[in-house]
């Protein structure tokens, strides 16, 4: 891979319209109490797309339509809501995405069937469809871009989105992500929704070979509480507005392109761990020296993923026996005599074995807003890693209310 494409550069003012083709809007409509809850994504021309979703038994009408509607591998638009999930709602639930659908094509004078439907929120509850229609309607193609971030929240704090930039065939490509998620994020993609655009120019077969690849390391390996949403979506448009030839095959060029993707999934889930609900802190799982990468990421979710875990990260707490004991309940085979594991890079576990580490200096350690749990399990050559937040009092009471 030449120098020209392995330089990645990451703009100071992520904005999801920023690639070339590509506009966005946000408004209040009414969904929610007075924050944004409709926007749309735009672009010039028809996109490659590619598209990924929830492995829930139970899928919302907006999930069910969306496979129907990328089939063909193009997009132009993605109109979605927050505040309501449009989840177990019968027939008329399939009716409203429906009319989501076209609603957005006739305001952007489009083929219906490039245009996606996300929603987010509350499950069982009818979407209040009136305002929805009458918000598409207030949507703009040239509005405020950097708005949509805000609309898909839910109980999210803040938004979470990246912008990048590198050379393919001395053509600059652009590409831009945003993501919301918060709670009941486990681990197959959870109860989040993103959105990547780029001007880059690839064919839908690659694009959509590259993201099933890439989420198995990113988006696969948050966890946050174990629940998986019924509206999990990412979805990918690429408009070839960049200008450099089209990638048709397994190339340096084409794995740059996933270099790039990659950077933004994972900015996208590392952000989304650090804001779980009611979060303090980002955990971040590296596992190292496993027999395999699928292994080392299978342990790091465990580890990530255990309520014992993240109580004790969320009490500063270096009680390292919960980490040896979610290794050990894994499906993974290990040898607990020779594994390794420090947190914050102090050593807590040696050969299987305590380690006599400084109270103090633990403490202190824990006290950060990151917690890097550590693992080498001395089994092989291959790593993984998972994020995710503490388990804390404010959790509780964010989804004991919920819905009230």
């Amino acid at each position: 891979m030449t120098e020209l494409l392995s330089k990645i550069t990451q703009l100071d003012n992520a904005n999801i319209a920023k690639p070339i083709g590509f506009h966005a809007d946000g408004q209040h409509v009414g969904l929610k109490h007075k924050s944004k809850d409709l926007g749309w994504i735009f672009s010039d021309v028809p996109a490659a797309v590619a598209g990924v979703f929830t492995t829930n038994q139970v899928q919302a009408a907006p999930i069910k339509l969306d496979k129907e509607t990328i089939k063909d591998g193009l997009l132009q638009a993605i109109i979605v809501n927050s505040g309501n999930a449009n989840a177990v709602t019968g027939k008329i639930g399939h009716q409203h995405a429906k009319t989501m659908q076209q609603t957005a094509a006739d305001s952007l004078n489009i083929d219906p069937n490039l245009v996606a439907v996300a929603s987010t929120g509350i499950i069982g509850q009818v979407l209040p469809i009136d305002k929805v229609v009458n918000g598409i309607h207030q949507l703009h193609i040239a509005g405020d871009s950097k708005a949509f971030a805000h609309a898909i929240m839910t109980t999210d704090t803040v938004e979470k989105s990246i912008t990048i930039q590198s050379q393919i065939d001395g053509h600059t490509v652009t590409m831009s992500g945003v993501a919301k998620g918060s709670g009941m994020l486990h681990p197959n993609m959870a109860t989040m929704l993103g959105f990547i655009t780029t001007d880059a120019s690839i064919s839908p077969v690659l694009l959509q070979k590259a993201l099933s690849e890439d989420v198995e390391t990113s988006f696969n390996q948050i966890t946050i509480d174990g629940d998986t949403s019924t509206n999990d979506t990412v979805l990918v448009m690429a408009n070839g507005q960049a200008g450099h030839d089209k990638i048709t095959t397994a190339s340096s060029t084409y794995d740059h392109f996933k270099t790039m993707l990659h950077t933004v999934t994972t900015a996208l889930s590392i952000g989304i761990a650090s804001d779980g609900e009611g979060a303090t802190k980002l955990l971040a799982v590296t596992v190292k020296n496993s027999e395999s990468s699928l292994d080392a990421r299978m342990v790091a979710k465990k580890v990530v993923g255990s309520s014992l875990v993240k109580t004790a990260m969320f009490g500063k707490d270096p009680n390292w026996g919960r980490i040896i004991a979610a290794i050990g309940a894994s499906d993974v085979t290990v040898d607990p005599d020779i594994i390794d594991i420090s947190l914050n890079t102090i050593p807590v576990m040696t050969d299987g074995a305590p380690t006599d580490f400084n109270q103090e200096a633990i403490t202190e350690a824990l006290e950060q807003k990151k917690i890097a749990i550590d693992i080498d399990l001395h089994n092989g050559s291959a790593s993984g890693q998972a994020w995710g937040s503490d388990l804390t009092y404010d959790y509780v009471k964010i989804n004991a209310l919920y819905s009230t």
